[in-house]
């Protein structure tokens, strides 16, 4: 294959990964998107391969059907609640490949063209040393968020004394290292600018709580992009260079979102994390002496039989008890019934942006009434039913009443002015930030507590009596 015909296929296949990234910004595109990645990647693997002077053809295939099926077999067996943690542990996979290609290309300068041994230009060790730091970050960092995902890490924030200056530092020493190395070109500097960011990855985020979860994934997902274009300059790459540009600039927006939705900063998520794994499970009780309204799916089918509206707000404990069938099977009941039925989505509701979104159209909820907070919320005031199944945090009213909250002038979703907020919780216990849900006491405010898929199967049994 002819340089010029490599060149336009990694052309056309940017345009196809541009087209990606466009589809998948909405559910009805995303299927579409999909197809665009694939096809771009495909093209990307198969020009790479055919390359003028490519060497290893038979180590190269043989990579892909290891990786391959070893990547189709997770894809199969993985839960739709495991997700954010699988998202996790593939950005570590993209971090360690550049942390490899860098010391590769480091080691060998002439095998990619950058010049001789001890003799690398210094542009080049600059795009090497920015792109082995910043794979090394995401490697160990998204390992450490994996496991606060799944639970063999502590989901609370691991703070000590002087962390935060001791980070500074690292980051510091890791600048005047890269540029000490484009000085000497040390194989002693480049090993120890992957150390101390291997090391620095795992203590920028030990200190984040489970709250800031959704924030975290897309950032190390914007790390990886960048990772992957720095190695693009190293390797002369033009399609690794604009794929991990569109990856990174991406997943900072995201990133920013994302904050924008807990009206925290991204440095305040960085510097105080908040939220654990007492709160996630629900293991401390709220202590109050205000009653509290327990009823049973009895009395929930009897409310919602005889409402005109229902807005569901589904939360992080609908993916753990896998209840997202259940409910659509339960909402589709009240719709015949002429019920008018929507979903209010959070922006960080979950542990992954588009987390419930994903659970969604896994159980074939019609996009159209999936809602955004800014369009559904002015609308809790005409709806009899707030149908709460999972949430904690993101209907907290603290977040509007109490300037001493954690979660102060973030965005919620107004459930409490429904005319009936029903409210599955296996307990009273509170949410990723630690506080209690004061909306438990509210008069208008039933707690259905238990599973929320055995809870809506309860639901739909009664509603068929």
């Amino acid at each position: 294959m002819s340089m010029t015909v490599s060149l336009l296929a990694y052309l056309v296949s940017s345009v196809c990964c541009i087209m990606a990234l466009r589809g998948l910004s909405g559910p009805e595109t995303a299927k579409s998107g999909m197809r665009f990645g694939i096809a771009g990647m495909t093209l990307a693997i198969i020009t790479t391969m055919f390359m003028p002077n490519m060497q290893g053809f038979g180590l190269i295939v043989a990579g892909i059907a290891v990786g391959g099926a070893i990547g189709a077999f997770v894809a199969k067996k993985i839960a739709m609640t495991d997700l954010p943690q699988l998202v996790a542990a593939f950005h570590s996979l993209v971090g360690l490949a550049a942390v490899m290609i860098a010391a590769a290309a480091f080691g060998s300068p002439a095998a990619y063209g950058i010049g001789e041994h001890g003799n690398i230009p210094v542009g080049s060790l600059i795009e090497m040393s920015l792109g082995v730091a910043i794979g090394a970050i995401t490697f160990t960092g998204s390992i450490i968020a994996c496991g606060k995902l799944q639970g063999f890490i502590t989901g609370k924030p691991i703070v000590f004394k002087g962390q935060h200056p001791l980070n500074a530092l690292l980051g510091i020493g890791v600048v005047v290292m890269i540029v000490l190395l484009c000085m000497t070109q040390s194989p002693l500097l480049f090993w120890a600018i992957v150390a101390v960011a291997l090391l620095l990855g795992v203590l920028m985020i030990i200190p984040i709580g489970g709250a800031d979860m959704p924030v975290i994934v897309s950032m190390l997902n914007s790390y990886s992009g960048w990772a992957a274009a720095g190695i693009g300059f190293t390797l002369q790459n033009n399609l690794l260079i604009i794929v991990g540009a569109l990856v990174g600039a991406s997943g900072a927006i995201l990133s920013y979102i994302m904050c924008k939705g807990m009206n925290r900063s991204f440095f305040n998520v960085i510097l105080g994390g908040f939220g654990g794994e007492a709160a996630a499970g629900g293991a401390a009780a709220v202590k109050s002496d205000k009653p509290v309204k327990i009823g049973s799916a009895d009395d929930a089918a009897f409310i919602l039989k005889n409402a005109a509206s229902v807005v569901i707000v589904p939360g992080y404990g609908m993916a753990v008890a896998q209840a997202q069938h259940a409910l659509r099977e339960m909402c589709d009941m009240l719709k015949k019934n002429g019920t008018k039925v929507r979903y209010a989505i959070h922006p960080v509701a979950g542990r992954m942006p588009g987390h419930m979104n994903v659970l969604l159209a896994e159980a074939n909820v019609p996009y159209d009434e999936v809602l955004e907070l800014e369009d559904i919320n002015r609308d809790f005031a005409q709806t009899d039913v707030a149908f709460v199944i999972g949430a904690n945090d993101i209907t907290n009213p603290a977040a509007k009443k109490d300037p001493a909250s954690p979660i102060y002038g973030m965005p919620i979703l107004d459930v409490e002015s429904a005319g009936t907020v029903l409210f599955i919780k296996r307990s009273l216990g509170s949410g990723y930030a630690g506080i209690d849900n004061e909306l438990f006491f509210y008069d208008n405010t039933m707690m259905l507590l238990g599973d929320a898929k055995a809870m809506c199967e309860g639901v739909i049994k009664a509603l068929e009596h």
